[in-house]
């Protein structure tokens, strides 16, 4: 039996604060009404990838899918601009699901913080020092020790962020692994990472934390003077990105591999 799509009138707007943001919010809710992010089949974010990710975390754990348009400096989680047809394009649009990493770290002084992040967990030196971590997989040490400026997991979503800018792979949306990269690794000098199963539980230990400081930021949330930060995807959420057809997000992961 045939059942029709249900149709798409319920559309919440929020934009980041720059000026073009806001213009465009404005006119968009004018033209097709605001309902509010509670009631909404779909929240239109308008802005840039920082304030896209800030929108996601927002909606954690059971937001409705997003679609983003580029009114900021970064848009390659953003589909383009167009005030014309929107109800028609996100219609039509392919969804995007993504599972973010969960991250627990510990303090020196002995708190722990936890937080979701969406593109990558690193970890960052915060002095002059080197970092020195030893990093274990699935609780079997990996890596003894890692001298290093930092190191990062990153889902496939975030593959193409902070991770593609440190050398890390890019991965399709559907690999279903992780990328461990390290930053500037000065020893062992060779190490270039590795690609993990989804499904790993990443820890690392940071040795001589009161010489050698490390932070450890989840997307935009640090925890400084870390002792140790565990890692795992986080399966039981789904986040849902809405993006045109003929500009997917797995399109447009697998053109930037050919990118000059």
């Amino acid at each position: 039996m045939f059942t029709a799509k249900p149709m798409l009138t319920r559309l919440a707007f929020t934009a980041s604060d720059r000026p073009e943001a806001q213009e465009a919010r404005e006119a968009l809710a004018k033209r097709y009404g605001d309902v509010g992010e509670d009631a909404a089949q779909v929240i239109v974010a308008l802005g840039g990838d920082g304030f896209m990710l800030e929108c996601l975390h927002r909606r954690i754990p059971d937001g409705p899918p997003i679609y983003g348009m580029n009114r900021g400096s970064v848009g390659f989680l953003m589909n383009e601009y167009s005030e014309d047809g929107l109800l028609e394009r996100i219609d039509a649009a392919e969804q995007a699901v993504i599972h973010p990493l969960r991250m627990r770290a510990t303090d020196l002084a002995g708190e722990t913080h936890e937080a979701l992040a969406i593109n990558e967990v690193s970890l960052l030196r915060q002095t002059r020092q080197t970092a020195k971590l030893r990093i274990s997989i699935d609780h079997k040490v990996r890596l003894a020790e890692l001298v290093c400026d930092g190191v990062m997991v990153a889902t496939p979503a975030g593959s193409t962020a902070y991770n593609l800018s440190a050398y890390g792979p890019i991965i399709p949306l559907d690999g279903r692994v992780l990328a461990l990269t390290p930053i500037s690794a000065f020893r062992p000098r060779r190490w270039r990472g590795a690609l993990l199963p989804h499904t790993a539980k990443v820890a690392f230990e940071i040795l001589e934390p009161d010489k050698r400081s490390v932070s450890a930021v989840a997307d935009n949330f640090e925890v400084r003077d870390v002792l140790k930060v565990e890692i795992a995807e986080d399966r039981e959420i789904g986040l849902t990105m809405l993006f045109d057809a003929e500009r997917s997000l797995e399109e447009r992961v697998l053109a930037e591999q050919f990118a000059g």
